[in-house]
């Protein structure tokens, strides 16, 4: 790879600022043509234009010797290496067919969506050399400003965004784990602002009239459920295996290493938990087969919640929800509750002890009048 040093003259200051073009490589584009691959990197180094005095032109000669140490430098840090990419052919690893190989591995059509997405801002085909930080923030700004859900037709939420432009993010960290890129470029790019929206939730009695109506899934009725009686996180359900149930003197427990944490969490389940994993299978298997969760269960888990005559907008993080705020709601304190969570932090509990006071009030207005207000 090559780095030249370029001049451009500024038309407001009469400065010519200095920056280094660097030369990337080329790749074949979808329609058989060849595309150059370059980067620049501003130094914000200036030329006085037409010095007229010894010591102008001594400061420009300074400068110009500056850039093209610096010059020397990048190319170097380039061949060790050390500028966030590769030289050689993993320059021209395709990210998304690597970002939708990554996907079919975590088994979420999270990161599914999120890479058809890349593909239609970018293109079929996305050398792994064209992801630049500027490549990143114009990605942001497509998920946030022009996305379109393909299920619902319309604009991306900020919470859509916000997921998917993670999911990217997540699987840049793969690729520097890899040894495809150095280092992410995305790292210095903020993820789209998520709007926290209400905490959804489901009443002991929903959950009673969902276990006596039929899902269209059996498996994302069992999933779900499961999730209601244990706080469970989709992924760490997805993952669970036999070998991480363990029968105990006192029942039984999950020792799992979370999803999203990395931490080791013992859970003790109740028997109704128990019983909604079937029959134990072989340790290596994992306890809820066939589960896929995606769009389209989205739509199925919706359906379900129609057919029991619930009217709520429930995802699957849902259950999560409903097991915090039945458990705080039967008397749990909330250190315990937040425990059972995986929380690294009281405060995140919290939160649902404030859906319990807003439950608490609203039912203190539905006591019928008395007669006292006029």
């Amino acid at each position: 790879m090559k780095v030249h040093l370029r001049q451009r003259k500024q038309s407001k200051t009469g400065q010519t600022s200095l920056y280094l073009e660097i030369y990337k490589g080329t790749v074949n584009t979808p329609d058989g043509k060849t595309k150059i691959l370059r980067d620049y990197k501003y130094l914000n180094l200036y030329l006085t234009d037409k010095p007229t005095t010894p010591l102008e032109r001594q400061q420009n000669k300074d400068i110009i010797k500056l850039a093209n140490d610096i010059r020397a430098k990048t190319e170097l840090e380039i061949k060790n290496g050390q500028y966030g990419f590769r030289s050689g052919q993993k320059n021209k690893v395709d990210f998304i067919a690597f970002f939708k190989q990554q996907a079919e591995k975590r088994n979420t059509d999270i990161w599914l969506s999120a890479a058809s997405h890349l593909s239609t801002y970018a293109g079929d085909l996305l050398p792994v050399i064209q992801i630049t930080t500027e490549f990143c923030k114009n990605f942001k700004v497509y998920l946030e400003q022009e996305a379109i859900s393909k299920l619902q037709e319309k604009k991306l939420s900020k919470g859509t965004a916000h997921v998917y432009f993670n999911a990217f993010k997540s699987c840049l960290n793969i690729a520097v784990a890899n040894n495809i890129i150095n280092k992410n470029p995305c790292n210095e790019v903020a993820s789209p602002k998520n709007i926290n929206a209400q905490r959804e939730y489901l009443t002991i009695d929903e959950v009673r009239l969902l276990v006596k109506t039929d899902c269209q899934r059996e498996v994302l009725k069992k999933a779900f459920l499961f999730s209601c009686l244990t706080g469970l996180r989709y992924s760490d359900i997805n993952n669970l295996k036999w070998s991480e149930v363990v029968k105990t003197n006192n029942g039984h427990q999950l020792i799992f290493t979370q999803q999203k944490t990395k931490e080791l969490l013992y859970l003790d389940i109740s028997e109704q938990a128990r019983v909604l994993l079937g029959e134990t299978g072989k340790p290596h298997e994992k306890v809820f087969k066939g589960l896929y969760y995606s769009g389209e269960q989205n739509l199925r888990l919706q359906n379900w919640m129609i057919q029991a005559g619930i009217n709520k907008k429930i995802t699957f993080h849902s259950g999560r929800h409903t097991f915090a705020v039945l458990q705080l709601d039967s008397g749990s304190d909330i250190y315990t509750v937040s425990k059972l969570l995986g929380h690294a932090n009281l405060k995140t509990t919290e939160i649902y002890s404030k859906i319990l006071d807003k439950k608490k009030r609203e039912a203190a207005n539905r006591l019928p009048d008395i007669g006292i207000i006029q």
